[in-house]
């Protein structure tokens, strides 16, 4: 046989190969839309109790953990509580972004409930951070159907990349905030504080990534496999992760917990912050009266109805939350900012000239909901 034939007959053999792992690969990421029976659970739930909760789980949390589930006591009367198994010890050791997210889970709790035409009493029961037990809630029909339209909430999404850099028009920004501007800060991209925020945020990133508790616990929240999303629906997909083509067909198919701790990995996270606060019309900072858990379940609420208005007004918010996770930059955060109450968001924000469908994954109601 000569050369060429050889090296012919080899070629067609490794091409042929490639083709047929390409047929049987993870070709392409799982997203919400791929979710089929989002209201299946084997526990007896109203038809509107099924409805409000998975609205609720619609809220945002850090790495997408979802750390709540629901204490279900009997029909519309249940206890939302604090999942000790999704807590972030490496980033959030204290479990203040834990209480933020429940707040946000429980103002689109709020909202769905007002929809169906049930009017919400909460009653606090947590004391601090910890405890399982945040808040008691029972749904009393109203009779009315309040106008709230929940589209806002199955359509919020988080946009982290093609910000313009075009500042918040005044009446966007005064929409956004509302009668709560005592609690924002909006910092334009022509301000001094905007360009500390920017220089900040990406040392924040450069020390946070390279501590290997915060960088492991990444790694156990990231779905590079189709088949670990599907069957995890939580966590950081590459979808939500903006990770797209080619690029992803390498990760879904070659990548795994361990490449998040090599230092190729870990630049490539910290040049793609470079690369994200290089673009943006400005900062928004959320602040509170205090540290307490009544203070940051509001909080989060706050948060949650401010999330709940951008899309309208074709804006984008990307929380970036390593300069309050790392403790020296979070020092000088309020001198910095000339600002005395506590910030408990840090939100980089930006017009969008395409605004894409949500994708981010939510838990089975059976997770979810316990007796």
């Amino acid at each position: 046989m000569n050369r060429r034939r050889f090296f012919g007959i080899a070629g067609g053999s490794i091409l042929a190969a490639a083709g047929g792992y390409y047929a049987l690969s993870d070709k392409s990421n799982y997203m919400r839309s791929d979710v089929k029976n989002i209201y299946q659970t084997k526990i007896n739930l109203r038809t509107d109790e099924k409805e409000i909760l998975y609205l609720a789980s619609l809220a945002p949390s850090g790495h997408n953990t979802q750390p709540w589930f629901i204490q279900y006591l009997e029909p519309y009367h249940w206890i939302i509580c604090n999942d000790q198994c999704k807590w972030l010890h490496g980033v959030d050791p204290t479990q203040r972004e834990t209480v933020l997210s429940i707040g946000a889970f429980s103002q689109n709790l709020e909202y769905a409930a007002n929809h169906k035409g049930y009017d919400c009493h909460f009653t606090l029961l947590a004391e601090n951070n910890q405890d399982k037990q945040m808040m008691e809630v029972t749904l009393f029909k109203s009779g009315k159907v309040h106008p709230f339209n929940v589209d806002k909430i199955k359509r919020r999404r988080t946009v982290k990349s093609n910000y313009l850099t075009e500042t918040l028009k005044a009446e966007d920004v005064h929409y956004l905030m509302g009668q709560e501007s005592n609690f924002f800060e909006y910092l334009p991209n022509n301000s001094r504080e905007h360009h500390w925020l920017n220089e900040q945020t990406i040392e924040a990133n450069r020390v946070q990534t390279h501590r290997n508790d915060a960088q492991h616990e990444l790694a156990e929240w990231i779905r590079f496999s189709s088949k670990d999303a599907a069957r995890y629906r939580n966590g950081l997909t590459l979808e939500s992760m903006e990770i797209k083509g080619i690029p992803a067909w390498i990760l879904r198919n070659f990548y795994g917990k361990n490449d998040v701790m090599k230092p190729g990995f870990r630049k490539q996270s910290i040049d793609q912050v470079v690369s994200q606060v290089s673009q943006s019309a400005g900062w928004i900072l959320i602040t509170s009266k205090d540290h307490s858990v009544e203070s940051l379940l509001e909080t989060g609420k706050r948060m949650q109805r401010l999330l709940l208005k951008i899309r309208e007004k074709g804006i984008a918010i990307h929380p970036m939350t390593q300069i309050l996770e790392e403790s020296h930059a979070n020092f000088q955060l309020l001198p910095s900012m000339g600002l005395s109450d506590p910030v408990q968001f840090v939100l980089r924000t930006g017009y969008l000239q395409h605004y894409p469908e949500p994708v981010s994954l939510r838990s089975p109601l059976d997770q979810m909901v316990r007796v």
